[in-house]
């Protein structure tokens, strides 16, 4: 096979061959769904045409696997799930990497202390559910996207459950905000800053291309046969498991640089065109999209 070369390709890309994809990872926000979190209707026939030539299809994102399971509705996927900490398929789960409990609650202190002069908030994910002590509509509106699965407590600090994550979303800007902030558990976790609002703090090895690099070793596959597509900082361990990785035009300028290919933009229906363009496949209703 032709591997793939440093060059961007053009919008949209157009190869000199179809390159051999068996694994296709796909970040959710910013990525495959709109600015308004939706997915195009043409992903859906373009997903039953991956599935019958028999390529894994991976939705990996940031969000909680019952919110993935209950948005895309099926179970013939890959889910990697909180920015890959835990690993499901076709409804079993495959691997989780936890947060060390107590540095989960220092990291909810942290942030506690922080809101005395950041309007943060705190998502403690775990695997049976997802914990929030704050109440107020504004930050409950943020995490309804994300959390299907969503409890509120009295005290984060008192849940007993496996972490898989602490999510934090700042109002602010999370890269200059609460991702300073958080930056102190470096050394005993992974520190990262997931979107424009968000950022993370998980198991040092959780990370969407660990997860990813597992699929790959379960189904036999290498990276020259998978191909991804992300557009933030949590999406740049994925990219890196992938020859064919393709950075979203809206993203982040760090992790255009950093990907093989870049693909249109999220509000331009980037992640099918690009697919259907790349493999060759005939999406029904695309030409009209």
């Amino acid at each position: 096979m032709t591997g793939p070369t440093s060059v961007p390709v053009v919008d949209p890309p157009v190869l000199d061959h179809v390159p051999d994809v068996r694994l296709l990872a796909l970040d959710m926000d910013g990525s495959l769904l709109d600015d308004a979190k939706r997915v195009h209707p043409t992903f859906w026939p373009l997903l039953d045409l991956l599935l019958a030539r028999g390529v894994t299809v991976c939705p990996a994102s940031g969000r909680q696997y019952a919110t993935l399971r209950r948005d895309l509705g099926r179970d013939d996927l890959v889910y990697l799930a909180e920015n890959g900490a835990l690993v499901v398929r076709e409804g079993r789960t495959l691997a989780v990497d936890g947060l060390d409990l107590a540095v989960a609650r220092d990291v909810v202190r942290r942030v506690r202390a922080a809101a005395a002069t950041l309007d943060v908030g705190v998502v403690l994910c775990g695997e049976r559910s997802a914990y929030v002590e704050r109440t107020d509509e504004a930050f409950l509106a943020q995490c309804a996207p994300y959390y299907a699965l969503l409890e509120t407590v009295e005290d984060l600090t008192a849940v007993e459950d496996t972490v898989l994550k602490v999510a934090v979303y700042d109002f602010g800007a999370a890269e200059t905000g609460i991702g300073p902030v958080l930056a102190s558990f470096a050394d005993v976790a992974r520190v990262l800053v997931s979107g424009e609002h968000w950022a993370d703090v998980m198991s040092p090895t959780a990370d969407k291309g660990t997860a990813l690099r597992a699929v790959q070793a379960a189904l036999g596959v290498g990276p020259e046969h998978t191909m991804a597509f992300g557009d933030f900082f949590n999406d740049v361990g994925m990219l890196a498991a992938a020859d064919w990785s393709f950075a979203m035009a809206n993203g982040h300028p760090e992790v255009r640089a950093g990907a093989r290919f870049t693909a249109p933009s999220n509000a331009e229906n980037g992640v099918v065109r690009t697919v259907a363009s790349v493999l060759r496949l005939d999406v029904p209703g695309l030409g009209a999209s």
